[in-house]
């Protein structure tokens, strides 16, 4: 049941873009500028692979996944896993809806090659929400409890850990790779130099988040443990959703898991998210999230982007590139 309050709030990043394009005609440009659909952007690259309905640690949970493979005759089982944000859709989907156009450079084919450039020589998987409420509110329901407009209720035994690793099992044996995860359940290790990097931008990071909420259970769990010791990296790109707390997580027995795992944390975000008046709570969160890291001894970089522009969607999608 959707609270009054998650309505009020829900109606965040693309909300905002819809009533002024409803006012102008068009979409929102940098600093509020009106911006009409350009021409269709370049077809995606021949490595790039869709897979539709991917079971993940049970049958009825289902993503479809967008894997780019790395150029060239590289041997490297490196993964890289992006978790994208409200609005961000397949190509063709995007073209279709009258608010998503104007925002196809942000496409999940567009967005895999770009994180296939900044990590070169690691298989960049683009996992899309399971359910897109009105088109464009990202809900990320197979991997955190959420509402309509994805706002999440985290819990430490959701299995959001347990739902990826299933998935980039499957998804790496549908997509013919070589030395795929062994199936959930089963008593064979990980394939050798198997690494992960976790990538949250906006609405994405609620799926970090509930990760986070689930190590101690993870680190516990003999078969959760070695995907857990693989992942290298976790980045939160301009973290959001549409509920009014738990944007960043503040818990310090989770965060204190999280500091204690090795895992590397990198908090890029901007002005649009954490130095929103009407939303104070999120910048107030995203520096309790960082400065209860560096207390804890956590390896942690944190950066705020474009502090010196107008805040704006366009460089809250930005940070994509510029993390």
């Amino acid at each position: 049941m959707i609270s009054l309050r998650s309505v009020a709030t829900g109606l965040s990043l693309f909300a905002v873009a819809h009533m002024s394009s409803i006012a102008s005609g068009g979409g929102l440009g940098p600093s509020g500028s009106t911006i009409l659909p350009s021409s269709p952007p370049p077809p995606p690259p021949r490595r790039l692979l869709r897979l539709t309905s991917v079971p993940g640690s049970e049958q009825h949970r289902l993503n479809d996944l967008l894997l780019l493979s790395p150029e060239g005759p590289r041997s490297e089982n490196s993964h890289v896993v992006f978790f994208p944000g409200d609005i961000q859709n397949f190509q063709q989907e995007m073209a279709l809806q009258p608010e998503a156009a104007p925002w196809q450079c942000w496409s999940l084919e567009r967005v895999a090659v770009i994180l296939g450039a900044r990590f070169p020589g690691s298989h960049v998987w683009v996992i899309r929400a399971s359910r897109m409420y009105l088109h464009k509110f990202s809900c990320y329901q197979n991997f955190v409890e959420s509402n309509l407009f994805g706002a999440p209720e985290h819990s430490p035994d959701y299995g959001a850990l347990r739902h990826l690793r299933g998935l980039l099992g499957h998804g790496m044996e549908r997509a013919g790779l070589p030395n795929p995860l062994p199936p959930l359940g089963g008593a064979a290790p990980l394939p050798h130099g198997f690494s992960l990097t976790l990538v949250g931008f906006s609405k994405g990071c609620v799926v970090l988040n509930q990760m986070v909420y689930e190590l101690v259970g993870a680190r516990a769990d003999p078969e959760l443990r070695p995907f857990l010791n693989s992942v290298s990296d976790m980045y939160w790109l301009d973290g959001g959703h549409p509920g009014g707390s738990e944007t960043w997580v503040t818990d310090k027995r989770a965060l204190g898991e999280l500091a204690t795992c090795g895992v590397a944390v990198h908090a890029h975000v901007t002005p649009y998210e954490v130095q929103d008046p009407m939303r104070a709570w999120v910048g107030r969160e995203h520096r309790r999230f960082v400065k209860t890291l560096e207390e804890l001894g956590a390896c942690i970089t944190h950066k705020l982007h474009f502090e010196d522009e107008p805040a704006s969607i366009d460089n809250h999608f930005r940070v994509i590139k510029e993390f």
